[in-house]
């Protein structure tokens, strides 16, 4: 039966050694699992924002020397791109499952982005206490809204200010406890970050 969950092995393929012998495996046994996961999550989303939204595995293609440390997809209202939309993101590092609203640096209207949260803290407040924030999508590092409140401003106003700024906001599940989900499970834990995110993804598409 084709599976909807992670399991050990796909966190440990994240630290398989050599570009082509990575990718490989990424594609053979990651992104299947992001092709079945991706499809009732962008269906549902849909539904929810009353928009098409579509999916976009990342292919990494401009890798040509080192692996990628993480792997994702994307769930966009473009189908031609995701980069350049406030979207939502699931993947992979080699220790933990990251389920975000990702602003990524390609977004052309980060300032008022920036601007937007920073005058609706608030609402970022309102999370739940397991949520974080992340400011760079290539680094593994993220931290709690409610405990880090000085970082949060300052990710928020480099948002505002830095060109290449990036802001994800969601979840992190540890490897272990990822992979110890069955399909609704991953499913379950996927789509209701997704669902109290998003109001602030409404946010940042009318923003944007």
């Amino acid at each position: 039966m084709s599976r909807q969950h992670f399991t050990k092995n796909d966190f440990s393929i994240m630290q398989a050694e050599g570009l082509e012998n990575r990718m490989n495996q990424i594609r053979n046994d990651i992104q299947p699992v992001f092709s079945r996961l991706a499809e009732p999550l962008a269906e549902d989303l849909s539904a929810d924002t009353g928009e098409e939204l579509f999916i976009h595995i990342a292919k990494h293609a401009r890798r040509s020397v080192h692996p990628p440390e993480s792997t994702w997809f994307g769930i966009a209202p473009d189908r031609r791109g995701y980069k350049k939309h406030p979207h939502f993101q699931v993947g992979l590092f080699d220790d933990h499952l990251f389920v975000w609203l990702t602003h990524m640096y390609e977004v052309p209207e980060k300032t008022d982005i920036g601007k937007m949260y920073l005058d609706r803290l608030s609402q970022l407040n309102s999370l739940p206490g397991d949520y974080k924030i992340s400011p760079d999508h290539t680094k593994p590092e993220a931290f709690f809204i409610h405990e880090n409140k000085d970082k949060v401003i300052h990710t928020l106003e480099r948002v505002r200010d830095v060109k290449k700024a990036e802001l994800l906001i969601g979840r992190q599940f540890d490897a272990e406890t990822a992979a110890s989900w069955n399909d609704d499970e991953t499913y379950d834990y996927i789509y209701s970050t997704f669902k109290e995110l998003l109001p602030l993804y409404q946010l940042s598409l009318q923003t944007a």
